[in-house]
């Protein structure tokens, strides 16, 4: 059985949200945000969500093109 993150079943924190904020802004993968949070991956992206936070990568062009 996998085991439980260390911040699990625990409610979000302001400075948790604004971690959350700063690691998206830096185009961090949604995997280690959750380890670095102590959270899943399924509970960073449900967070995201209802802060209205993107989780899409803001500065890579779509199907690798180059100008």
């Amino acid at each position: 059985m996998a085991k439980t993150p260390p911040n699990h079943g625990k409610s979000w924190t302001p400075k948790d949200v604004k971690e959350l904020k700063t690691l998206a802004k830096e185009n961090t993968p949604t995997r280690v945000m959750g380890f670095k949070l102590g959270r899943t991956p399924d509970s960073v992206y449900s967070k995201a969500s209802d802060e209205g936070i993107s989780l899409k990568p803001t500065n890579q062009s779509p199907y690798n093109r180059r100008k």
